[in-house]
C-alpha cells in the first residue's frame, strides 16, 4: 500500500509537470491501434460490415462486441501485469519508478488544462477560427459553425466531464488495483470513446463498451462531482449554486455520470452549459444544465481549469490517505 502510493504521488507530480507530450508515445494510442485491428478482424470473424446497411446484424455486432471487451481488457491487463511483474524481478525499486511511470501515463490534469488553454488564447486573440479547430481536438461535437459562447460552453463542459473521466475516475482505479486497475479503466473508456456512440454504425458493437464504461464510471462521476464542490468552496467560487444545481440537474445528460461534475461546474459559474449540439452533422436536442445567471466568458475556461486542478488535489490527498489508513490497519 505504501508503495501505491508513492506511485500515485511520483505519478500525479509528473504530469502536473510533463502532461502529456506530443512528441512521446502514449500506451493509449496502441490500446486505440488494437481497439481498430479487433474491429476489422472480429468484422470478418463473425461477417459483419459495420458500414454497410446490407451486412447487419444486430445480435452478431452486439456478441462481437463483447468479445472485443473481454479481448482488449484481457491483453490490457496481461501486458501491464507482465512488465510489472519483469520490473519486481530486477528490483522492487524499479517496480516503483515503472509504477510512478504508468500513473504519470494513466493520469491527464496538465493535458486537459493545456488542450483547453489553447482555446482560450485563441479566443483572446479574438481567432475563433483557430479556436473552433482547437476546441474540436477535445470534444466529440461539430464545432464549425460555432459562435464564441459555443466555443466557450464546449471547453468548459469537456473540462468538467474530463476532471472526472481523465484524473478522478483514473485516480479511483489507481488506488484499488494499482496501474492494472488504472490501465484496465482506460482501455475501457478508450473503447467507449471509439465504438460508444449511439450511432447506426456502433450502436450494437459498441454497446457493451458503453455499458461498462457508464458502470465503471458511476462511483468516480460522483466522488469527483463532491470534490468539485468542496473545491467551488475554497476557490470562493458559487458554492451554494453548486450544491443546488447538481442537485437538479445532475441527470440532464444521457449519460448517468456526465453530467454530476457538469453540473457543479455549472452552479459554481453561475452559468449555463449543455443543450442542443450537432454531431456527425445532426442535430441533438439535448437538456440544459445550470441557470443562464449571466452569460457565459471567456474567463470561465480559467476557472474550470481551477476547479479541475483544485478537484485533483483534494483527490489525491484523499487516495493517499485511504492508502496509509489501509496499510495501518492492515499492519
Amino acid at each position: 500500500m505504501i508503495e501505491r502510493a508513492i506511485a500515485l504521488m511520483i505519478g500525479y507530480t509528473l504530469d502536473l509537470v510533463f502532461g502529456d507530450p506530443h512528441f512521446l508515445w502514449h500506451p493509449v494510442q496502441g490500446i486505440g491501434k488494437l481497439i481498430q485491428w479487433l474491429q476489422r478482424l472480429l468484422e470478418g470473424l463473425f461477417q459483419i460490415d459495420l458500414c454497410s446497411k446490407d451486412k447487419r446484424n444486430g445480435a452478431k455486432e452486439m456478441v462481437a462486441g463483447g468479445v472485443m471487451v473481454l479481448l482488449v481488457i484481457t491483453f490490457t491487463t496481461g501486458i501491464v501485469t507482465t512488465l510489472l511483474l519483469v520490473a519486481e524481478c530486477i528490483h522492487p525499486y524499479v517496480r516503483i519508478l515503472l509504477e510512478s511511470v504508468m500513473c504519470y501515463q494513466i493520469l491527464a490534469t496538465k493535458s486537459l488544462k493545456t488542450e483547453s488553454m489553447k482555446v482560450y488564447t485563441k479566443l483572446k486573440e479574438n481567432n475563433l477560427m483557430d479556436a473552433r479547430k482547437a476546441v474540436s481536438m477535445i470534444v466529440g461535437r461539430d464545432t464549425d459553425s460555432l459562435g464564441e459562447d459555443g466555443v466557450i460552453k464546449a471547453t468548459v463542459e469537456t473540462i468538467a466531464e474530463n476532471t472526472s473521466d481523465g484524473v478522478i475516475a483514473p485516480m479511483f482505479f489507481l488506488l484499488l488495483g494499482g496501474p492494472v486497475f488504472g490501465f484496465v479503466y482506460k482501455a475501457v473508456n478508450t473503447m467507449d470513446s471509439m465504438i460508444g456512440y449511439k450511432n447506426e454504425q456502433y450502436l450494437h458493437f459498441g454497446r457493451i463498451a458503453a455499458k461498462l464504461d457508464d458502470c465503471m464510471n458511476y462511483i468516480p462521476a460522483r466522488v469527483a462531482a463532491f470534490l468539485m464542490i468542496a473545491s467551488s468552496f475554497l476557490l470562493r467560487l458559487d458554492g451554494k449554486g453548486a450544491i443546488f444545481i447538481y442537485k437538479r440537474d445532475r441527470y440532464n445528460h444521457a449519460s448517468p455520470n456526465s453530467a454530476q461534475t457538469e453540473a457543479v461546474c455549472a452552479g459554481a459559474l453561475s452559468t449555463q452549459l449543455a443543450g442542443d449540439a450537432y454531431y456527425f452533422g445532426i442535430l441533438h436536442h439535448k437538456k440544459t444544465i445550470g441557470d443562464a445567471k449571466r452569460a457565459i466568458e471567456v474567463e470561465d475556461i480559467k476557472k474550470a481549469n481551477r476547479l479541475l486542478y483544485l478537484t485533483s488535489v483534494l483527490s489525491l490527498f484523499l487516495s493517499i490517505g485511504i492508502l496509509l489508513i489501509a496499510t495501518f490497519l492492515l499492519n
